[in-house]
């Protein structure tokens, strides 16, 4: 009984997302302001960023602090794509698909040697990759070095421009959440789960620790390529400043973990809700004192809500009915 109760429960819960996707679907075809939907966009950009560091910072616990990189090869790989073949606006933006596609590779071959690396040193070695990548497009003629890359855009008006790339943006956020469901209840997902409590355990268990951690980098990273090409388009501009801006790896994180690591919900709450924080901040605070109060959310984090408010509120919240239960006796 208990189990067809769980199953009408897990029904309801995908009527409420297939709801909620389709009422973001025709949100901005119903004529809002354009700076809402340019808002609503960078919601969605950073739950994806969110999400796919969590595949290799919440459930294998290798904490990347260079996860900006990827973001960055990918908007850089789109732009170049489309210069170099010539293509139009619309192919273009198609072309932020395999500019995934070549982050996911640099992954491959940084994630090599990095993820035998742990803890602070990944951590350390991460970000200076960052920092390397961001120097080595700086330099490069044939990327716009220090002037930046111009991408062309569509010929239409702005709201509509805008709506689509929103289109696109929702789209690859479920697909991307679709996807680290799929790890949080896969043997994929047991293996980096096993890994991240224990690895040398877990190879004891013969679980090939390399190659599942690889992997993990690898889909992490695919998807912030994906987004890095669509944004690019977005922008119709990018410049190393913009793309590989170490910040938004920090951000991230602090997304990430103030939703929780342990599920796929954690990050998904955590950017919606620092998105809209981050926007407050922005727009009633100056700059150095928003970057105190950053601080300080993530210190209160760490100390009282070590997984996440998600975890914090499903054990504040699942108390009550048997506090309820008891009082009733």
């Amino acid at each position: 009984m208990a189990h067809g109760n769980d199953r009408s429960g897990f029904h309801r819960v995908k009527l409420i997302l297939v709801g909620i996707i389709c009422i973001l679907g025709l949100y901005p075809w119903l004529a809002p302001p354009v700076y809402f939907i340019s808002f609503a966009f960078n919601v969605l950009t950073n739950i994806t960023l969110a999400t796919s560091w969590n595949i290799i910072g919440g459930y294998t616990g290798y904490l990347s602090f260079g996860h900006v990189a990827f973001f960055g090869i990918g908007a850089y790989a789109t732009a170049v794509l489309g210069a170099r073949l010539d293509l139009g606006p619309a192919l273009v933006i198609l072309a932020s698909l395999p500019a995934g596609v070549v982050s996911a590779l640099v992954a491959v071959v940084i994630g090599y040697p990095c993820l035998r690396l742990r803890g602070p040193y990944f951590a350390v070695i991460t970000l200076c990759f960052a920092f390397v990548t961001e120097l080595t497009v700086r330099n490069l003629d044939f990327l716009g070095g220090a002037d930046g890359l111009w991408i062309k855009g569509l010929a239409m008006p702005i709201e509509t421009s805008r709506s689509i790339f929103f289109e696109l943006m929702l789209a690859l956020t479920v697909l991307c959440l679709s996807v680290a469901h799929w790890i949080e209840t896969s043997r994929f997902g047991a293996g980096l789960r096993a890994i991240k409590e224990d690895e040398e355990v877990a190879q004891t268990m013969a679980i090939n620790t390399p190659k599942l951690k690889i992997m993990a980098f690898a889909v992490s990273a695919f998807f912030p390529g994906v987004a890095g090409g669509i944004y690019a388009c977005y922008l119709t501009y990018i410049h190393p400043d913009i793309v590989f801006d170490v910040n938004i790896s920090i951000l991230i994180v602090l997304m990430a973990l103030f939703g929780g690591g342990a599920s796929w919900v954690g990050p998904l709450v955590g950017a919606t809700l620092l998105t809209f924080v981050n926007e407050g901040l922005s727009t009633f605070v100056n700059a150095e004192f928003a970057r105190i109060i950053y601080g300080c959310v993530f210190i209160i984090v760490i100390i009282f809500m070590p997984n996440g408010i998600v975890e914090f509120l499903k054990n504040l919240f699942g108390k009550r009915p048997l506090q309820t239960q008891f009082a009733k006796k």
